[in-house]
């Protein structure tokens, strides 16, 4: 059944001091997220849609070639059919000339790893696919900030590479996580909108680890139990959060923990060597067999213990279930290496900037 904006807006509206009520006693982030009645938007299956993708990669000029799956050669496309279907309700559909009417003269920001940069990518091309002659003015800055203004609505979208948030510097030739430190946030706090994420890099080890040490204030440490690590590093960004954010212009999102799927017993898979290459179907159903990604827990910890209000985009479980949504050996024309970690663009990232854009397109208290 389909229904229209308005019909999201009356259902809201009869639902909404019950959301007010509960939003007042709880705070926690499952109160941040939208609700219709008792429908949790990040509940769900994953559901056939022939109107999808919501944008061609292939007339996207933002796309990227790490992201490109269908420009790299990946044979199958029914992955790009599939969409998001909450239990019990369903998500406004995208609408890119919308938001951009919404946001003129304003910027969105994405502060993270490459996740960060796969979702900056995502809505750069659902804008671009909404209003495909809109012009546009691109730029990059020490490689590590990239900026595209579309210059007609006078949106910004910024993706700033960030993977830990708190400080990552080289002290005397040794790399030094500094894990209660920020001194990069003054960028951060001229967005209208920022869209934070930080995981990965957390748990990476050996050759991939990006850190020498680790110091918190005067105490310096070889290594640290990683999710004790993440706990204290993301505190630190919350606490800066609370302190440097006005959010009577700003708003601030967390994006969830996006899965990786190098496991195939973690969803019932035979045999230890299944990966994502050659899959091409979600998972069935609402729940992942492998379980909870242990930093969870810490994400709902600390932005429980938030005083100003960021929303939380739960895209965990949705992601979970999207074993067919990684590049695999499709992250580069050469076919060499397998990406089990970032998502084709068309894909998974879609979905999350469409639950972005359904938080912002309902009127919330």
């Amino acid at each position: 059944m389909c229904f229209s904006l308005r019909s999201y807006y009356n259902a809201f509206l009869q639902n909404s001091l019950f959301i007010f009520i509960i939003s007042s006693l709880l705070d926690h982030p499952e109160a941040r997220i939208i609700v219709v009645g008792t429908c949790n938007f990040y509940q769900g299956s994953w559901v056939i849609d022939n109107s999808y993708p919501i944008y061609d990669s292939s007339k996207c000029p933002f796309i990227g070639e790490g992201f490109d799956c269908q420009g790299n050669g990946r044979p199958d496309n029914s992955y790009l059919k599939y969409k998001w279907s909450p239990s019990g309700c369903e998500i406004p559909r995208f609408d890119g000339q919308d938001f951009l009417k919404r946001y003129v003269g304003k910027s969105i920001m994405f502060v993270g790893d490459s996740i960060s940069h796969n979702q900056w990518r995502s809505f750069s091309c659902m804008l671009h696919a909404a209003v495909p002659n809109m012009r546009y003015t691109k730029s990059t800055q020490r490689g590590r900030i990239k900026y595209l203004n579309f210059t007609d609505y006078r949106v910004s979208l910024v993706y700033i590479r960030n993977v830990f948030l708190v400080d990552l510097v080289v002290e005397n030739t040794e790399r030094i996580l500094k894990i209660d430190t920020i001194s990069s946030g003054d960028a951060w706090k001229n967005a209208d909108v920022t869209i934070f994420n930080t995981w990965h890099w957390w748990l990476h080890t050996g050759k991939l680890q990006p850190w020498d040490k680790i110091q918190e204030g005067n105490m310096w440490y070889k290594d640290l139990d990683r999710m004790v690590a993440f706990e204290k590093g993301l505190t630190t960004w919350s606490k800066w959060v609370d302190r440097n954010i006005n959010h009577q212009n700003a708003q601030v999102y967390y994006l969830g923990i996006p899965p990786v799927h190098y496991r195939g017993n973690e969803w019932g898979s035979p045999g230890q060597k299944t990966t994502c290459r050659n899959q091409t179907t979600p998972i069935a159903g609402s729940i992942y067999p492998g379980g909870q990604i242990p930093g969870q827990p810490v994400v709902q910890k600390v932005l429980n213990e938030m005083t100003s209000p960021v929303y939380f985009l739960d895209v965990t479980l949705l992601s979970q279930l999207r074993k067919d949504g990684h590049p695999g050996i499709y992250g580069n024309k050469a076919h060499k290496g397998l990406d089990c970690s970032h998502w084709c663009n068309a894909g998974v990232p879609d979905t999350w900037n469409h639950l972005f854009y359904a938080s912002i397109s309902l009127p919330r208290k």
